[in-house]
């Protein structure tokens, strides 16, 4: 496990970095809570630690619109529709 504070490698089951002191932290990847090393199911969540972490999928415009169509008032979909060259536009130029 590597040390978050000064990067070391440290040999799995340790609580803390064998070079900093640090406590050696692992978030859950679920809801980010600590979690002891070694335990198979988040205190917090219940999220199953031994399942492999998978990322989420980025979503494209239209599936973003689709998912949040619901919680928007009438006619917001259409004026959103009408600036999606200027919204995607403004995406790409960020840094």
């Amino acid at each position: 496990m590597r040390c978050a504070k000064c990067q070391v490698e440290n040999p799995e089951g340790k609580k803390f970095c064998s070079q900093c002191g640090a406590k050696l932290i692992v978030p859950c990847p679920e809801c980010g809570a600590e979690i002891a090393l070694g335990d198979k199911f988040c205190g917090e969540c219940g999220h199953n630690l031994t399942l492999p972490s998978i990322p989420p999928k980025e979503l494209s415009f239209d599936e973003k619109l689709k998912k949040i169509q619901k919680y928007l008032p009438k006619g917001i979909t259409e004026k959103i529709l009408s600036q999606r060259d200027r919204i995607e536009g403004r995406k790409s130029r960020l840094p």
